[in-house]
């Protein structure tokens, strides 16, 4: 894989994650991945729906291109997250991939049918975690081709890119 995509812009993506050790082991990833990005961290849904809505201290928050989106999280739950997002016409057509530590096929199913991009189980080893962030990084950034409009249908400028493993902020 290259490390470089296009002469593009840092990808913009949003973590929904409660747990510390998962979002360390997330910005990780994608530093090994060598993808240019700008990793936001909210650590419950309403938090999440806020950043989404550009509400209250997110008024100046970018549009994601990718939502990394956990099922279990204080306040409002992933679950309900998505079901937010699927009756908002500005936020249904952002790619959410699940990553939760829930296998059961109920849930799974729900999720699909309330249209998740993907749905992930995060593994418990630390090698196979940053494994499966790598695989996140190459798949939807050097595979997909993502929109390049925000929610106001306004080009975002270039394409999200790989690039320097120094360039992640965590920020949110």
């Amino acid at each position: 894989m290259s490390d470089q995509l296009t002469n593009g812009r840092p990808a913009e993506i949003l973590l929904a994650e409660d747990n510390d050790d998962d979002v360390e082991l997330t910005r990780q990833g994608f530093r090994r991945a060598k993808l240019l990005v700008n990793l936001h961290r909210v650590e419950d849904g309403e938090k999440c729906l806020a950043f989404l809505r550009k509400q209250g201290e997110y008024q100046n928050a970018p549009t994601p291109d990718l939502i990394l989106l956990d099922l279990n999280m204080p306040k409002m739950s992933g679950r309900e997250v998505l079901a937010e997002m699927i009756k908002d016409d500005n936020l249904k057509g952002l790619p959410v991939v699940i990553l939760t530590t829930s296998e059961q096929e109920q849930e799974v199913l729900a999720m699909y049918n309330m249209r998740c991009s993907s749905y992930i189980v995060k593994p418990v080893d630390f090698d196979q975690f940053l494994k499966v962030v790598r695989a996140i990084a190459e798949y939807w950034f050097t595979v997909v081709v993502l929109p390049n409009v925000g929610l106001d249908g306004k080009s975002n400028g270039s394409r999200p890119g790989l690039g320097s493993p120094e360039k992640i902020a965590l920020g949110g």
